[in-house]
């Protein structure tokens, strides 16, 4: 933080010097992921931050009266940023994340910004299988696998890796393995508006799978982080159109995650008639 203080000097009508923090701007660095992880993020080609989490923390700036800017890192310098004072806040986090890193560190932690869903997406021939029939799992470095340890360690499930979702989504659609480990809602998007193959890989909600919730963390802001907090409930209605305009929260129930857009554009005009025909 980094207050500006204004002093005035009115030697000429009082001897006494007035000094006055009447005017204090707090300015923060959030550390941000370099990585393509829209709905929720990406960085643009001019190197600026966007989507979801820059339309809610530029909201936060607003309604607060702090100035925020983003410094932009590779995923794997992001914590040793944050613990070594270089960024004043983390986004995303979670206090289930890198806890050998994290050990002896006092890390400050928000309420859940937005929920989300790590699983396996399969080709839809594929859904369904028991988790004795996956072999090969695609993951993206510096993912874990919530779930697949023991198989894991027992050698029934191997692993390959890629440097981004782009090749492991391509591994996958090659049939080279028998399932991709990924955020469900970004892989997703990722099939239907990028790589333009709705419904190519799907969701298996019947496989192992974790539900969690991004969270904003910091080492020593403790009153910011408890200002962030009743943002999120004071503006909960305006936090909830952005996770709409996003989709970055949709259909996170078991019956629709994964679903491609056509098909929850269908159950939704369904559930529409059925409520207007009662």
């Amino acid at each position: 933080m980094k207050p500006l203080h204004v002093c005035s000097l009115f030697a000429a009508v009082c001897p006494i010097a007035v000094c006055s923090t009447t005017v204090s701007a707090e300015s923060y660095v959030i550390g941000v992921e370099k990585l393509a992880f829209a709905p929720h993020y990406s960085i643009d080609a001019q190197g600026q931050y966007q989507g979801f989490a820059r339309d809610l923390f530029d909201l936060f700036a607003q309604k607060s009266g702090v100035e925020l800017s983003y410094k932009v890192l590779p995923v794997e310098q992001l914590l040793p940023a944050l613990l070594n004072g270089q960024v004043d806040l983390k986004y995303p986090d979670s206090d289930t994340w890198a806890q050998t890193q994290k050990a002896g560190k006092a890390l400050i932690y928000s309420q859940g910004v937005v929920d989300y869903v790590d699983g396996v997406l399969v080709a839809p021939q594929r859904l369904g299988q028991p988790i004795e029939q996956v072999k090969r799992l695609a993951m993206v470095n510096g993912w874990t696998p919530w779930g697949y340890q023991e198989q894991i360690d027992g050698g029934q499930i191997e692993l390959t890796y890629s440097d981004d979702l782009r090749q492991m989504i391509r591994q996958a659609l090659k049939k080279d393995t028998d399932g991709a480990y990924f955020n469900v809602v970004v892989a997703t998007h990722y099939l239907d508006n990028i790589r333009a193959r709705p419904g190519a890989l799907v969701f298996d909600p019947t496989l192992p799978h974790n539900r969690g919730s991004f969270k904003l963390s910091t080492l020593k802001h403790t009153a910011l982080m408890q200002r962030f907090d009743r943002f999120l409930v004071e503006q909960k209605s305006e936090i909830a159109a952005l996770k709409s305009q996003y989709k970055v929260e949709a259909n996170l129930d078991p019956e629709r995650i994964g679903l491609e857009q056509w098909k929850l554009d269908f159950l939704e005009r369904k559930k529409l008639k059925e409520a207007q025909s009662q």
